[in-house]
């Protein structure tokens, strides 16, 4: 059998709804020298990591950290922390990832009731209100950014609604942090989880969570074991607290580039972060509507980084996305569940929200539907883009 090559992927534009593409600082950071997981150096990298998260997700939490897995470790983590078999669990549901959630649920045994909305709406706090009224759950999980709608929920007043009946809430930010105001404090969130991959631009393979004095309460009082021993945050935290007590080795080099990843934030600032992702966001939004495509969220409720618009008709899904990818190195996503072969996902994420982006993508979505049918006027999706991005200047 042949020895392979060295790896030598194509370049690509990555615009679907993750990974982001990631900042040659971030992947510079990852190739410095590896320290031991105990190092005392390591836990300065350590201790400036999860104070750079706090300030991300707006938070004051102490257990504050990033789980090493994926953002589906994230949820699992909030989920089998908090549940114990029998807990009741409400689970607001509006697209692939509330419905994963609550598969979740009931795989840590927690008795599930939900409430649903159709894909790409957004739940009105007095339903909320209604529905933790009525099933009294331990746990409330609802979805601030749903990637497979490009839906954005509000949570201003949900967090009153939990404390009112004693319910704990749980918030996935996956798609948002960093991209979006995510405020852990002023929501009154109990257990928060996101992704390395989205708008914080590192490689997928961490999970920050944070959670609050009351979650953590929470699980002092558990009668049972948490269900999945690696994701025990009574055992984790001993490894990213004080004590520094081993629990598994740490992904050294991840974390390495979400300190990189973190501190670029920083450097930018959040403000000027958001309203980077919203600029892009009108621009593409202009340019889409150019040439009939509209979004699947109602106006006002639109994720700025994940665009999740209506296919048009008569326009084949697989064969534009093909189209980009082979011929301009441009990776959309398409829809997922009940919008498979109706949406495409466009993500404007992190080191990938850029006006040369959305220009680029414009151009060859244009070339792309004049070859497959779809409406289109040469250059009027770049048009409309550039005047919203020279009106922002």
């Amino acid at each position: 059998m042949p020895i392979p090559g060295p790896l030598n992927p194509s370049l690509r534009v990555l615009l679907g709804p993750g990974p982001s593409d990631v900042s040659p600082r971030v992947l510079a950071a990852m190739a410095t020298p590896v320290l031991g997981h105990l190092d005392p150096e390591f836990l300065v990298i350590m201790n400036g990591t999860q104070d750079m998260l706090r300030q991300t997700f707006m938070t004051r939490n102490t257990l504050t950290f990033p789980v090493s897995g994926t953002g589906s470790a994230g949820m699992e983590t909030c989920v089998v922390n908090l549940i114990e078999p029998g807990d009741q669990m409400l689970v607001a549901i509006n697209g692939v990832f509330g419905q994963r959630m609550a598969e979740v649920a009931r795989r840590s045994g927690a008795a599930v009731s939900t409430i649903e909305r159709p894909w790409g709406q957004i739940f009105e706090a007095g339903e909320l209100h209604t529905a933790v009224k009525k099933y009294q759950p331990k746990v409330l999980g609802i979805v601030h950014a749903e990637t497979s709608t490009g839906a954005l929920q509000p949570l201003d007043d949900v967090g009153a609604i939990c404390s009112e009946h004693g319910t704990l809430l749980l918030v996935d930010t996956v798609t948002s942090l960093a991209g979006v105001p995510v405020e852990v404090d002023a929501w009154g969130a109990d257990a928060v989880y996101s992704g390395t991959q989205k708008c914080l631009s590192a490689p997928p393979g961490l999970s920050p969570v944070t959670f609050s004095p009351r979650a953590v309460d929470a699980m002092k009082r558990r009668k049972t074991p948490v269900q999945s021993w690696y994701l025990d945050m009574t055992l984790v935290q001993r490894y990213w607290g004080e004590e520094r007590f081993y629990h598994h080795t740490a992904p050294i080099t991840m974390i390495y580039g979400l300190r990189e990843a973190l501190l670029m934030v920083q450097e930018e600032g959040l403000p000027a972060r958001w309203a980077r992702h919203e600029r892009n966001h009108r621009a593409l939004k202009a340019g889409l509507a150019a040439v009939g495509i509209s979004y699947t969220a109602a106006e006002g409720h639109q994720l700025p980084m994940l665009n999740a618009v209506r296919i048009p008709p008569g326009v084949n899904d697989l064969a534009v996305r093909r189209r980009l990818l082979n011929e301009f190195g441009i990776e959309i996503g398409g829809g997922l569940g009940e919008f498979k072969g109706k949406v495409w996902r466009i993500g404007l994420m992190g080191q990938s929200s850029r006006a040369n982006n959305v220009l680029l993508f414009l151009a060859a979505l244009e070339q792309c539907l004049a070859e497959e049918g779809g409406r289109t006027s040469s250059g009027a999706a770049v048009a409309a883009a550039s005047a919203v991005l020279a009106n922002h200047e």
